[in-house]
């Protein structure tokens, strides 16, 4: 049986290692071309063209998936089943159509909730107690296809954006290799999305990256563990971004402004929000720096009790 599979970023790697491992014949992987990153623009491959060259596998880097070359490239592998995971592009009808066992996705939510490319971030974000993994059927649609099957992770109180990142990823590659089997004997029966439960996760913008100190603070501190450690949210000082990274929640004075710091303590400050509960910041990053202990910073001088951030 040939496998494709499709994939980009670090969160791909444990679910084609596990292909791998279970002896999946995989005749090739597509990901996404090679990308300057970081402050020096070096070029890089994605972690998961770095794990098929490892393993001998064919890699495709195609820029666009809807052209003639690309499909034909793609097609003339024959493959029997295409398994995807946070690939990065939207596959043509041809593609889908293909593979006499269907293409599959491995996306990080209990769909139909969170849709979309950040469903990690918008769970943590939105406080959730658990999010988990579906395993589906692709269609031309969104994320929108008959599910396969699903496993339920727990998020912790201390849980953040790479915490989760790693359950999930795992949690994926178990699931998947427990699915398979399944569904290449037709044993699975599809589940078809409740339309009516459908929530979406969008890319992460730079304006949701922001933090509104008027916000209560439950909702601050989910708003910031769910950014990190990536993007990041920050805040704005002397007119020059910040970076909030780890904190904890305090008790406030609800009487203070919300962006005020009302303390500054050994091991970081403190930030009034829009409630009783207020955020303790532990590590931050101000403008041009890298990140440092918060308390470093604030006894620097950097930082005074009754200044705002905006």
């Amino acid at each position: 049986m040939n496998v494709i599979f499709m994939g980009t970023p670090d969160f791909s790697v444990p679910v084609l290692q596990r292909l791998i491992d279970d002896n999946y014949h995989i005749v090739a992987v597509v990901t996404q071309p090679d990308r300057p990153k970081g402050r020096k623009k070096r070029v890089e491959s994605s972690p998961v063209k770095e794990l098929a060259l490892t393993q001998g596998i064919p890699v495709l880097q195609p820029q666009k998936m809807n052209q003639p070359e690309v499909l034909d490239a793609i097609l003339a592998y024959s493959p029997d089943l295409i398994v995807t995971c946070a690939y990065g592009q939207i596959l043509p009808e041809a593609i889908l159509d293909a593979p006499k066992h269907g293409a599959i996705n491995v996306h990080a939510s209990l769909l139909p909730a969170y849709r979309g490319g950040a469903p990690i971030h918008k769970a943590i974000i939105d406080g959730k107690k658990e999010t988990g993994v579906t395993i589906m059927y692709m269609v031309k649609a969104m994320d929108a296809g008959d599910i396969l099957s699903q496993v339920t992770i727990p998020i912790e109180e201390i849980d953040n954006v790479g915490t989760m990142h790693d359950k999930l990823s795992r949690a994926g590659a178990q699931l998947l290799s427990e699915t398979l089997p399944e569904l290449l004997m037709s044993e699975i029966q599809p589940i078809s999305q409740e339309e009516t439960l459908v929530t979406y996760a969008p890319t992460i913008r730079r304006e949701d990256e922001k933090i509104d100190w008027h916000k209560p603070g439950e909702t601050i501190y989910n708003h910031i563990r769910g950014l990190n450690p990536f993007p990041g949210a920050y805040t704005v000082y002397n007119d020059q971004v910040m970076k909030i990274w780890e904190m904890e929640k305090v008790e406030g004075e609800q009487t203070t402004l919300p962006g005020t710091i009302i303390a500054i303590e050994k091991d970081g400050f403190i930030v009034q929000t829009g409630d009783a509960v207020a955020i303790k910041v532990i590590q931050c990053q101000p403008a041009g720096k890298k990140r440092m202990p918060a308390g470093d910073f604030a006894r620097g001088g950097a930082l005074d009790k009754g200044e705002r951030f905006v």
